[in-house]
């Protein structure tokens, strides 16, 4: 009984702290709706350029989450494609008109949004 009275401090701090969650970069969705990328190579548009670093942070915190088992691999293959996708998209996109619009920039970055929310679910 004694060694029960012990353990409580240890038992109280463990249970009151804050749960362990791996702090993957993309979950912070401000900092990443802020970033800019450089034009350079085949991103020819800074909004493009913005997405394609998003698009990188994303995949990266991706393997990362299944890496730590965190996610399964078909759920790890499913997100990657939808973030590679979003890549795909505007890359036709500026290809096509020369420059992606502030309003393809927001349904693409909400669709990353998506995809990081998964991710940052999976974390937790």
């Amino acid at each position: 009984m004694i060694f029960l009275w012990l353990l409580y401090p240890f038992v109280v701090r463990l249970a009151t702290a804050a749960p362990l969650a791996p702090a993957y970069p993309s979950c912070d969705l401000k900092t990443q709706r802020a970033i800019q990328g450089e034009t350079g190579g085949s991103v020819t548009d800074p909004r493009q350029a913005h997405l394609s670093v998003r698009a990188n942070i994303l995949q990266a915190d991706i393997s990362t989450a299944r890496k730590a088992r965190r996610l399964s691999q078909p759920q790890a293959d499913s997100l990657w494609q939808r973030v590679a996708q979003v890549r795909r998209d505007a890359g036709r996109f500026v290809k096509a008109q020369g420059f992606l619009s502030a309003g393809e920039r927001a349904s693409y970055d909400r669709e990353l949004d998506a995809v990081a929310s998964a991710v940052c679910r999976a974390g937790i």
